[in-house]
């Protein structure tokens, strides 16, 4: 079976299934082997940024060797099982459909008024404090987060498997974990975690501005709004920490027509953040469905772009 098609089923089982909790996610054991490395790579090297390059190699070249192994191990044994193995393993480095869930559990519980119940589901897919935060401050904490992982988590890996098949997607999947596994900014990670950290910046260099460049054209799409999409982009996008992620929320502010970014708190303590785009007016709880829509006609720009480019050159 050609990638394409492989791709494309691999999408369609994300979209329906998610990703189920008695299911063996491969980054679960990719954050697994990561910390299994950290020790023994900090005691073999005693510079700590080294061994954080060691410790980031490891789990790479693991990453790699295991999963094309699986997969033409499988080849040997019979084609089909070969192709099911990679349609399963790029399967498990998409996450539009949880993404979506997750974002939309929290709409629902303000649909119902129980913002207790949606700061709790927010907390689960945002790292700042959500205790605190009122009715408008769920819903841009959702938006956010959605804006940030349309590549992380759909984009990226979807373009990756298009340029390197299951083990392309899988090492994507692989540098987001160790940067999520080493990349604190801390006393204990500061140095170890560096390589992980400017790696993540690195690989997610061109899939973040390419989904940005998207952003405004499923804003046609979606019916909003395409033009502030594009100002907002271009005027705002380095006011985000992220060299990637300012692109991402830029675009999803000026698409939406609200602003983004502000006064945040994590364990207790305020980060003030440059705001994104214009308040042209107040974010309201539809906007985390529209933020949705947004992410899902951007995942389908792309995967029909990568679709009929295989399929004309081959």
């Amino acid at each position: 079976m050609s990638l394409e098609y492989q791709i494309l089923i691999a999408v369609l089982l994300d979209l329906i299934c998610g990703d189920p909790r008695w299911f063996p996610h491969p980054v679960k054991f990719i954050g697994r082997f990561a910390l299994f490395c950290e020790p023994a790579c900090r005691k073999g090297v005693p510079n700590p940024r080294m061994a954080g390059v060691i410790a980031v190699m490891f789990v790479l070249s693991a990453t790699a060797g295991i999963s094309w192994g699986i997969v033409f191990m499988g080849g040997l044994i019979h084609p089909w099982l070969g192709d099911v193995i990679s349609i399963l393993l790029i399967y498990t480095t998409l996450a539009a459909k949880d993404l979506s869930r997750h974002s939309m559990e929290v709409y629902e519980s303000l649909k119902e008024g129980d913002l207790p119940e949606a700061r709790r589901r927010v907390g689960r897919i945002v790292g700042r404090d959500t205790a605190v935060l009122d009715e408008q401050g769920v819903v841009r904490a959702t938006v956010e987060s959605v804006a940030e992982n349309t590549a992380d988590g759909v984009t990226a890996p979807l373009l990756f498997a298009f340029l390197g098949g299951p083990v392309g997607a899988l090492l994507y999947k692989a540098v987001n974990t160790l940067d999520s596994t080493f990349g604190y900014k801390n006393e204990r990670y500061r140095e170890f975690g560096w390589a992980a950290a400017r790696l993540d910046d690195l690989i997610n260099y061109i899939p973040a501005r390419l989904t940005a460049i998207l952003i405004p054209i499923a804003a046609v799409l979606a019916g909003l709004n395409a033009r502030n999409s594009i100002k907002i982009l271009f005027r705002d996008h380095r006011r985000h920490p992220s060299p990637n992620s300012g692109y991402l929320e830029a675009a999803m502010a000026g698409a939406l027509g609200v602003q983004l970014g502000g006064l945040n708190y994590y364990f207790g303590q305020p980060s003030q953040r440059p705001t994104m785009g214009d308040s042209l007016r107040p974010l309201e709880n539809r906007d985390i469905v529209r933020v949705n829509t947004l992410m899902f006609v951007t995942y389908a720009l792309l995967l029909a772009g990568c679709m009929a480019f295989l399929i004309w050159r081959s």
